[in-house]
């Protein structure tokens, strides 16, 4: 039996998955965990895969030969980990650095609270600066956020889903949250079970979201762990393809409102963006966001529905 099963969704971004696999390895021995580490890679085209072979023999990879999307790929590795019967799932980035200690206080929070079921870390940019790694679930608040103008002292605010940052001072003790950010994610393998993971009907962004939203509504209870430090570099799969990545983000925001929102949230909401997204479209330049503003008020015309 494994105390921890470690996996890790990658696509294009071989040098930070190499850094990252270090990273790993090395809390795996500070925190004295038995683990193991699953690489699924989406069809990436800069050796990642060769490299996996050449300098981390140990890792257990899954080369993917399309990408099938980031909630699949976390599936597939989940799969494979559960023939070996981890306690914990541990689902990271690639574009992370754990530092040593971390996975090993996230396992203790969990152990130490029965009705646990899943558990964040605190994140840092790879600079120093501080970064918001869990949120309120999303609501017309943080929409408005998103599409309009605010002002700049409330960006921060629990009006737009965020937790005071006092609350994620190294020794502040670990705090319950709605949703933690998807770049680290453990999770309790009963609770991934019962709860059948990620949906693999949304391919990018928001998967997190509905998973903690599943994981609360089954009675479980979800963390921020303060003194487990990762540093998160952030988004560097999706900026390269920054046009397709705004619509990944939309469609699978409308999804998740279709899902988790009623009829009169959701209509609201739509009204919202569709009126934002036009008026989008009608002031951009560059051809390729004006199709993009188009397309997400098309998909949100549909109410959320592929």
């Amino acid at each position: 039996m494994l105390d921890v099963a470690v996996i890790i969704v990658s696509w294009n971004v071989r040098q930070y998955l190499s850094d990252c696999l270090r990273s790993v390895a090395a809390d795996l021995r500070a925190s004295r965990l038995r683990g193991e580490v699953w690489v699924v890679d989406n069809a990436s085209t800069d050796g990642t895969v060769a490299l996996l072979k050449d300098l981390f023999p140990q890792v257990r990879v899954i080369a993917n030969q399309t990408n099938v999307g980031f909630g699949a790929a976390n599936n597939q590795g989940m799969r494979a980990a559960a023939a070996h019967h981890p306690r914990y799932y541990f689902f990271l980035n690639p574009d992370t650095l754990v530092r040593p200690g971390a996975m090993g206080r996230l396992v203790k929070c969990l152990d130490e609270r029965p009705k646990g079921g899943m558990a964040g870390a605190r994140l840092i940019y790879g600079d120093g600066r501080f970064q918001h790694s869990a949120f309120s679930f999303p609501g017309l608040g943080q929409l408005i956020f998103d599409l309009y103008r605010m002002p700049p002292r409330l960006y921060d605010s629990r009006l737009n889903g965020r937790y005071p940052r006092r609350y994620y001072h190294t020794d502040h003790a670990p705090f319950a949250i709605d949703h933690p950010l998807g770049a680290t994610m453990l999770v309790r393998a009963d609770v991934a079970e019962s709860t059948q993971g990620f949906d693999e009907s949304f391919h990018m962004y928001c998967e997190e979201i509905d998973w903690s939203w599943r994981v609360r509504e089954s009675g479980w209870e979800i963390y921020v762990v303060p003194e487990a430090e990762i540093v998160h570099f952030g988004g560097e799969s999706t900026r390269q393809i920054p046009a397709q990545s705004m619509i990944n983000l939309w469609e699978s925001r409308a999804q998740l409102y279709h899902k988790h929102h009623g009829r009169v949230r959701q209509s609201v909401a739509r009204w919202l963006v569709q009126s934002q997204m036009t008026k989008r479209a009608h002031h951009a330049q560059d051809p390729q966001l004006k199709a993009a503003y188009e397309h997400i008020a098309a998909v949100w015309a549909k109410d959320g529905r592929k």
